[in-house]
């Protein structure tokens, strides 16, 4: 019997919609025949606290039909983040060429690139009053340079709307229709993002099977560019954990990514999004796992800051990440 495959069929929105309405189940997502979820251990527990300011941000993000990743991905520090004036632009749309078994942005066939993206959210920047901003994306394997000329866009419309505003970005591996990667990844750099991200996101065994649109090889390939590129370049990357990894498979990842000059790396808990879908979770990582990876990253090797916690997301506190990494690469350089 031939297997189902892991990845759905691109659809449209319409399609995806009618099934959702339908209760038809994506077949083909990792988790489909998953248990309920174990109880979440009290750690992992988020108080909601919708105040003036999570109020504000949503309504300027409404107003200007702009996406972000708090929501899409159903962040846990949504509340806390947008309390604090923080919030993680998603570009080119709300919905992704490629599924992966963690993530809960819709899979389907993405609608034309809006050409005044890159101003709304630079608009939205001043606004909000950021002193630092985070942008990123879906994968636009459509476009036959990835978006990666949307991307430079944004990033210059930022800088002009919000001058000294710090810009992060976390970008796809940008496999376009017809141009190579790593043009579209120079083309980014060009730019001046402060921070140029790319997540890793799991280890070599499991990679394939949760992640298959990516390559384990091709993404260190991408942050080694970008230090080719432009050796001053701040890099960065992220590991989630509880997806069926061992410790030894993690510090090893780790030591990938280190090798290829990863500046900054977040390490974070999964969790499921939900039972059908999605990969179920193999273990809740202790607080204090996280503790030691931290220590490890920062002690044995050499990233200039791990931010490791249960709760730690990519973009969770970026700004704070990106200066105490700059602090730590000037002070090393002296």
């Amino acid at each position: 019997m031939a297997q189902t495959p892991l990845i759905p069929t691109i659809k449209t929105r319409k399609d995806v919609e009618r099934d959702l309405r339908r209760g038809v189940p994506l077949r083909s997502a990792p988790g489909q025949d998953a248990p309920r979820p174990q109880r979440r251990p009290e750690w992992l527990k988020v108080k909601v606290q919708r105040g003036e300011n999570f109020t504000e941000l949503r309504n300027i993000m409404r107003e200007r039909g702009l996406a972000t990743v708090c929501e899409q991905a159903n962040c846990p520090n949504i509340y806390e983040c947008w309390e604090a004036r923080e919030a993680t632009f998603l570009l080119c749309g709300d919905l992704c060429t490629r599924r992966c078994g963690f993530c809960d942005v819709m899979t389907a066939k993405p609608q034309a690139l809006d050409t005044e993206e890159p101003t709304k959210v630079a608009e939205a920047v001043r606004l909000m009053g950021l002193k630092f901003a985070v942008v990123t994306g879906v994968a636009r394997d459509d476009q036959d340079d990835a978006a990666s000329a949307h991307w430079a866009s944004t990033i210059r419309a930022v800088r002009e709307a919000v001058p000294g505003c710090g810009v992060e970005v976390l970008i796809p591996d940008f496999k376009g229709r017809r141009e190579a990667p790593r043009d579209s990844l120079k083309r980014v750099i060009e730019a001046g993002p402060d921070v140029l991200a790319h997540n890793l996101e799991t280890v070599p065994r499991l990679h394939p099977s949760i992640r298959p649109g990516f390559g384990y090889r091709a993404s260190l390939d991408l942050l080694a560019w970008a230090k080719e590129l432009n050796p001053h370049q701040v890099t960065k990357s992220n590991l989630i954990v509880g997806m069926g990894e061992t410790e030894d498979e993690l510090r090893q990842a780790m030591r990938d990514l280190n090798e290829v000059g990863c500046d900054i790396l977040t390490i974070g808990q999964y969790l499921q999004p939900s039972v059908s879908w999605h990969l179920a979770v193999d273990r809740w990582v202790h607080p204090d796992e996280f503790e030691r990876f931290k220590t490890y990253g920062e002690g044995e090797l050499d990233f200039a800051w791990v931010e490791s916690g249960p709760l730690v997301r990519s973009s969770y506190k970026a700004g704070r990440q990106f200066r105490a990494a700059a602090d730590r690469i000037a002070a090393s350089a002296r």
